[in-house]
Order: structure tokens, then C-alpha cells, then sequence
């Protein structure tokens, strides 16, 4: 058992026999760690640990009970939560039903369009409601939202600088500043964004598709900003690793969103090449991780990602 896990175990549940710890699938994610634990007289719950950032668990509980008081959105049930001591962590009972994963790779292109719809549906659900302005969640409750509120165009500078202290990979560290000029270029129209609660983070393993529709776990690095934003996020998770996804399994998301928004974020389309940059940045960053899953030798796939990213910021110009 990882010591940060036992750790954790140990403050919260003092008193319980540990039959299992299990893990819950590969994650690129290095900076925590989620495991199932199965106790010998009680019902199992999921527990997340990290050792770097209190923030990120004090950021995720104080959504998670944000969104499930005001959004019609099924998210976990906290049990507990310790942002405080040596190993930060929090617990959260099982979700009612299977994360997206194993549903969409067996799925028909029509099932996996029926199941787009709803990630859409989910994620007009999540944007209901606008904040006065654009920041990061510093905490909060049921109640409401504790913000660092700033120009979304900030917000979004700060997301990079993150995501690049995040990526593994330096190979494509130029494109990190190339990027950031981009959204400098663009300041005015990304100020001019509305603000709702973002996700930010929907790949398959980060929904579940529950009794009332397809949810949402992992709120760790949610924000509030521009819904364009996790919009082409969502888009980018479902179209598969080279976007390669038929048209009636895209058509069938935005036509989840717009049925339940009434319409595409106010200036979508404007705004939307920005975002595409930014997305391919997940190639930059994480680009030995991709090889995995592609045909191509190293050195071909690093020329798809560099014509790729020279063909999206210039499509800014």
C-alpha cells in the first residue's frame, strides 16, 4: 500500500479493517493517486491522496458539493475530507453506475452518438448560471463558490503555465509560449467571454453514466470561465486520440448542449481556433504518452504535432 494511502486510511477511518486496496485504471495524472478500498464491515469508498497541493482536494470537495446542490448533475457523495495534515485527501462514496470507458469502447457509432448527447446534455447542465466574472475556486460549499475572480484571458494564462509544469514531456515546450502569445493576442475577445463553473478535465475515465445521465468525477482543476472552453475540451475527449470520430457522434454532443442551453456559448465560434491551440498542447506535453496509442514512429508523430500546432496558430492570424 502506498504510504501516502495508508496515511490517509489511518486519520480517516481509525477504527475500520482494511480488506483491499484496488486501483481504479492507468492515469496520466502523476500528481495524486485514487484507489478503492474495501473494508471487512462496511461499504467500500474511493479515496483520493495527493502530497503536492492541499488546494486541489479543497478545490474539489467544495465543488463537488456546489454542483450537486445546484446543478442537475449527478456527482460523487463526499465522506470525508482533510486538507490539513501530511497527506491531504478525500473520500467519496461509489458512483451508481460505470465510468464512460468501458461503455463507449463496445459501443456502436450510434450508441456512442446516444452517449455523446448526453455528455453534452451534462455539460449544458453544469454551465446553467453565469458568475459576475472569470477566476480559480479557492473553496467554498452547497452555498456557493469562494473565487480569485480575474479576466478569463489570465485565468487561461495561468492554466498554461500550470499545464506546463504539469507535462512530462519538454521535447514541444516551444509551443507552451507560442500558445501563450496567442491568448495574449486574443485578450480582448476572451475577456469578453461569459463565466460558468468549467470541469475542464471530461475524458471518458472522468464521467460515469449513471440512472439520471452521464456525470462527472475528478473536479480537481475546475474553474470558472469561458463554457466554449470545456466545451472544445469535451469535443477534443470523445473524437478520439487523432480526431477521428464520425460526424454524427459530434453533431449528437453540441446537439446535447445546445437542446438543454438553447444555443452554443454567446461568440463560440470566435473564440474556438484559441481553445483548439491550447487543446493540442495535451499532444505537446504529453507526447511520449500518445505514442502508445498511434502507428506512427516517433519522428512522424512529432511532425504531425508540430504541422499541426503551426497550422492551428495560424489559423489565428
Amino acid at each position: 500500500m502506498d504510504d501516502r494511502v495508508e496515511t490517509a486510511l489511518s486519520r480517516a477511518f481509525p477504527d475500520r479493517a482494511v480488506t483491499d486496496v484496488g486501483t481504479t485504471g492507468p492515469s496520466w495524472n502523476h500528481l495524486n493517486e485514487t484507489v478503492r478500498v474495501t473494508f471487512a464491515a462496511a461499504d467500500p469508498v474511493y479515496l483520493k491522496v495527493t502530497s503536492d497541493d492541499a488546494a486541489r482536494i479543497a478545490r474539489e470537495r467544495a465543488v463537488v458539493e456546489y454542483v450537486g446542490a445546484n446543478r442537475a448533475l449527478p456527482v460523487p457523495t463526499v465522506l470525508a475530507c482533510d486538507t490539513d495534515g501530511t497527506v491531504p485527501y478525500l473520500v467519496t462514496e461509489p458512483v451508481d453506475g460505470p465510468t464512460l470507458v468501458e461503455p463507449w469502447s463496445e459501443a456502436t457509432d450510434d450508441e456512442r452518438a446516444t452517449l455523446a448527447r448526453q455528455v453534452g446534455t451534462s455539460l449544458a447542465r453544469l454551465h446553467e448560471g453565469r458568475f459576475g466574472q472569470a477566476g480559480h475556486v479557492l473553496g467554498g460549499d452547497a452555498d456557493g463558490l469562494d473565487l480569485d475572480t480575474a479576466p478569463w484571458s489570465d485565468v487561461l494564462t495561468d492554466w498554461v503555465a500550470w499545464y506546463r509544469g504539469y507535462s512530462p514531456s519538454e521535447r514541444f515546450d516551444h509551443h507552451f509560449d507560442a500558445v501563450l502569445d496567442a491568448v495574449e493576442a486574443t485578450r480582448e475577445a476572451l475577456d469578453a467571454a461569459p463565466a460558468a463553473l468549467l470541469h475542464t478535465d471530461t475524458a471518458t475515465p472522468n464521467c460515469f453514466v449513471g440512472a439520471e445521465g452521464v456525470g462527472f468525477l475528478d473536479w480537481e482543476i475546475a474553474l470558472v470561465g469561458d463554457p466554449a472552453w470545456d466545451l472544445t475540451r469535451g469535443r477534443h475527449y470523445l473524437v478520439g486520440v487523432r480526431d477521428d470520430a464520425p460526424e454524427r457522434v459530434v453533431e449528437a454532443f453540441f446537439d446535447g448542449y445546445r437542446e438543454t442551453a438553447d444555443g452554443l456559448p454567446t461568440g463560440y465560434h470566435e473564440r474556438v481556433p484559441v481553445y483548439r491551440a491550447v487543446w493540442l498542447l495535451s499532444w505537446s506535453g504529453f507526447f511520449e504518452n500518445y505514442l502508445d496509442f498511434v502507428e506512427e514512429s516517433p519522428a512522424e508523430l512529432a511532425r504531425w504535432v508540430e504541422t499541426t500546432m503551426e497550422h492551428r496558430l495560424a489559423d489565428l492570424a
